[in-house]
């Protein structure tokens, strides 16, 4: 674990891995609920968690650097549930890739509880985990000028849905229907870093 200063009241802590940054974030936030850190902001990544608004970040570093990584985040009691039609217009080459039928691309997908890892790229979109490692597909070689809202893909190790239509390059394997992002709900995100996620398939009418 790599503790940096940010400025005058924040810091970024450099973890080895997406799980250890997932556990982190999960054990801040818990020390942030029971009043012991004082922070205005956590915010997890791919490998790193910033803390800003600390009182005394220094303080916090030196606790850091010292503690040990918490082995895994809690699970969340509920899960969202996503209904999704698999009929995304990259489903045959993911199959391909993985060397299944395209029907069991989506039994494996829809079969895998996933978690949110961290959020970014547009409001509501969160970087979804849970697929393993043999799964991973590259982005496409050529991104899209235009993927539609509620698409559900595939990058890396990582499951997003877009949230609105927007120029991307990962691969579309599914749509759904639900709103990722919207701000006259409480809270407007469907989807935060810990959330656990199930797609739900649609049946075919």
């Amino acid at each position: 674990m790599k503790v940096l200063p940010v400025g005058e009241d924040a810091l970024l802590v450099e973890v080895s891995s997406g799980d250890e940054a997932q556990a982190l974030h999960a054990e801040l936030l818990r020390r942030r609920t029971e009043g012991s850190l004082s922070a205005r902001e956590i915010v997890p990544a791919a490998r790193t968690v910033l803390l800003d608004g600390l009182d005394s970040p220094a303080r916090l570093a030196a606790e850091l650097t010292a503690a040990d990584l918490p082995s895994a985040p809690p699970r969340a009691r509920e899960v969202v549930e996503i209904p999704v039609r698999y009929d995304g217009p990259d489903l045959a080459d993911v199959a391909a890739r993985w060397g299944v039928p395209e029907e069991e691309v989506a039994r494996i997908h829809a079969g895998t509880e996933f978690r949110v890892a961290f959020c970014g790229f547009a409001p509501g979109f969160g970087y979804l985990t849970g697929l393993p490692p043999r799964y991973d597909v590259p982005r496409r070689a050529t991104p899209r000028t235009a993927v539609p809202a509620g698409s559900v893909a595939l990058a890396g190790p990582y499951t997003g849905v877009y949230p609105r239509s927007s120029p991307g390059g990962w691969q579309l394997i599914g749509t759904t229907d639900a709103v990722l992002w919207d701000h006259a709900r409480v809270p407007a995100a469907l989807l935060s870093p810990g959330t656990r996620v199930r797609f739900v398939p649609e049946a075919e009418s």
